[in-house]
């Protein structure tokens, strides 16, 4: 019994082990982010090895997020269009916030 159970506990170790050489080999390959290596590279090294682990992005804060005030988006401030104090996440939208807006203050004929 002993013998199955230290194989198992052997089994499990292993596979950490390679997890472990799997996840250090492309960034002592190329020294680089893994993110910045391709599409599947990020995901093959465990997805949040590069979330600011590595000292690369430590100092970097994330970009505020603003909520789009027609569909309720959430986009980047500095990719968002600012009418007054609402933020949309395009143009057409502001546009068609500000129709509606217009439209309502309007009196009935």
């Amino acid at each position: 019994m002993r013998q199955i159970l230290l194989l198992i506990l052997l089994f499990f170790v292993g596979q950490w082990f390679v997890k472990t050489l799997r996840r250090a080999q492309p960034q002592a390959r190329t020294g680089a982010d893994p993110r910045q290596q391709g599409p599947g590279a990020w995901r093959a090294n465990g997805g949040a090895q590069g979330n600011g682990a590595n000292g690369a992005n430590a100092g970097a804060l994330a970009e505020p997020m603003v909520r789009c005030a027609e569909c309720g988006v959430h986009a980047p401030r500095s990719e968002s269009v600012s009418v007054g104090a609402q933020s949309f996440c395009s143009a057409a939208h502001a546009r068609a916030y500000d129709a509606r807006k217009t439209g309502q203050d309007r009196p009935a004929r």
